[in-house]
């Protein structure tokens, strides 16, 4: 079963502009992916000491990146003052791309308070149409498509924009995270719940969609590993590097941690 047939018929542009607004309201609450990197990390990163993650604890593989040294490099919903200034700051030429306007300050408050060159876009991660073809060497995107409520677009259009040769590293959730009751697994409780692929639309009561709405949280969709790897296929890459990760042991939800990988992320390449 491919993307919520439910979603395609109208309720697509709303889910994109709802998230919009609750992604600027976690830069307010200090959400910890909004939080941007420290001039330590970025003054480290110009030395050559650098990493970013595409997932919560994984560092991705150096080896991924090539030489970043004047290349340029789309950060793929990627707001939030973490990957785009250190990479930034390695050498390359990045745009950061993301819904959030907020999301968007915290990369320019890191470009101005170190001195870096940032572009910044404002957008829906499924229509790149800004950006001619062949634009980017790299994309990178770290877990966010959760949040978009369709990923073919987003696969194809990442690979309309990315030169032959260049590559997409994405992070994204296990499907499988989401069989289980969020309400229980936030108390460290597994209980098998939803059916796949799922969706907080179609799977909330009202009164709990009122409530996450009244609360600000972001609306998320699982997808399906066809719709991951095999979307990303289907749009003309290969896949060519694949890991796992799992939550830091600091997270509530870790007891999933015991039974299996909560993350992954993959290197795809426009040949």
């Amino acid at each position: 079963m491919s993307e919520p047939e439910k979603l395609k018929e109208g309720k697509l542009q709303e889910i994109v502009s709802y998230n919009q607004s609750a992604w600027d309201k976690q830069v307010d609450a200090g959400n910890e992916w909004t939080k941007p990197v420290s001039s330590e990390a970025v003054a480290a990163a110009q030395e050559g000491d650098w990493e970013i993650i595409l997932t919560p604890s994984k560092a991705v593989p150096r080896e991924w990146f090539g030489d970043l040294q004047g290349k340029d490099v789309l950060c793929l919903a990627s707001g939030g003052g973490q990957q785009g200034p250190i990479l930034a700051a390695v050498g390359a030429n990045i745009t950061v791309f993301d819904n959030s306007a907020k999301q968007l300050e915290q990369d320019k408050l890191v470009a101005e308070r170190d001195g870096l060159e940032l572009a910044i876009v404002q957008g829906d991660m499924r229509d790149l149409s800004m950006f001619e073809d062949s634009s980017f060497d790299l994309i990178v995107n770290p877990v966010s498509n959760c949040f978009c409520p369709e990923l073919q677009p987003v696969w194809n259009e990442c690979f309309r924009v990315l030169r032959t040769g260049g590559s997409l590293l994405s992070g994204y959730n296990n499907p499988a995270v989401y069989i289980f009751d969020i309400d229980k697994l936030d108390k460290g409780e597994l209980e098998v719940q939803n059916i796949l692929p799922y969706s907080d639309v179609e799977s909330f009561t009202e009164a709990k969609l009122a409530r996450y709405k009244e609360q600000g949280w972001p609306l998320e969709f699982s997808h399906s590993y066809e719709d991951q790897l095999g979307g990303q296929i289907k749009a003309g890459f290969a896949i060519t590097g694949f890991y796992e990760d799992y939550w830091r042991e600091d997270r509530i939800d870790t007891p999933l941690n015991k039974h299996m990988p909560s993350f992954f992320a993959n290197k795809a390449t426009k040949f």
